[in-house]
């Protein structure tokens, strides 16, 4: 069964209720246009990089204004709303942050959730840091929804450089995969499209990947060019760097074509390492 999707492609900030306006009007648009399913991207309803201010917007899932907006929408639309993240602070879990994605029904109730799992913490060449583990609490499960059409596994942002984590996803039956990202201007031309392609290529799915794009406050630039990409590592449809949507119609049977051709998932095999130590130097 064919699957329209779309992809929402803005520029948020830090005025809330001008986010979750062009989120509106963006999705309205896609609905237009067909759209069954439509993915939002990373920190979708609040964006700056100052630290304090994404603490300081953050609410409890259970009063989180972004996160009814949303509800409400997916029910007057009759329509899917994946949200690529919202911070949502976790009172019963100490007050936690957690950078956390939904999936919306088109009754306007959350199917799922899944916490961003892989923190970036590293160390700059100029030598600063950056922890998001400082801010964030990670998750510890990975997630699948169940559409009447696809299996749909959920990730944010840095996830993508983790294979494992997709490996595990398409072995549990996976057929879309969500990476919602709010990717660096300099690492998103470099690693951005060659990543997601070959997690599509991997796991024989396809990838469904909404950014944000522009200059957010603070000064943080990303680099959008959300993409829908086929099983095969073919890109479907690709945005540029300007607010806008990306649209596809998803023929399911091209994930099961594509793993029946390469079947590495069921190929897997286990195996252990070996550290040889040679007694003479290898030549």
């Amino acid at each position: 069964m064919p699957l329209a999707v779309a992809c929402v492609q803005f520029s948020p900030g830090n005025d809330m209720d001008s986010n979750l306006e062009m989120a509106r009007i963006l999705i309205v648009d896609a609905v237009s246009q067909g759209a069954e399913l439509i993915a939002l991207p990373e920190f979708a309803a609040f964006l700056d990089r100052n630290g304090h201010a994404m603490s300081r917007a953050a609410r409890d899932e259970s009063g989180h204004a972004a996160l009814i907006h949303f509800e409400k929408l997916a029910r007057q639309l009759n329509v899917w709303i994946m949200v690529g993240s919202l911070v949502v602070r976790d009172d019963a879990n100490s007050g936690c942050l957690f950078n956390r994605s939904y999936a919306i029904t088109p009754k306007g109730q959350v199917a799922a959730r899944y916490n961003k799992i892989h923190m970036f913490d590293a160390m700059l060449p100029n030598g600063g840091s950056v922890r998001e583990s400082k801010a964030y609490c990670p998750g510890s499960h990975a997630v699948i929804v169940h559409l009447s059409q696809a299996a749909v596994g959920l990730s944010i942002c840095y996830d993508l450089r983790f294979p494992s984590l997709y490996l595990k996803l398409a072995r549990n039956g996976a057929e879309i995969i969500m990476v919602p990202s709010a990717f660096s201007y300099e690492t998103g031309q470099a690693h951005w499209l060659p990543l997601l392609q070959a997690r599509a290529i991997e796991n024989g799915c396809f990838v469904i990947a909404a950014a944000t794009c522009g200059t957010h406050p603070g000064g943080w630039r990303t680099w959008g060019h959300s993409v829908i990409i086929d099983p095969w590592g073919k890109i479907i449809e690709q945005a540029k760097d300007k607010p806008g949507l990306v649209t596809a119609t998803l023929d399911l049977e091209a994930v099961r074509h594509a793993r029946q051709m390469i079947p590495s998932l069921s190929n897997q095999r286990k195996f252990d390492i070996l550290h040889e130590y040679p007694s003479k130097p290898i030549t």
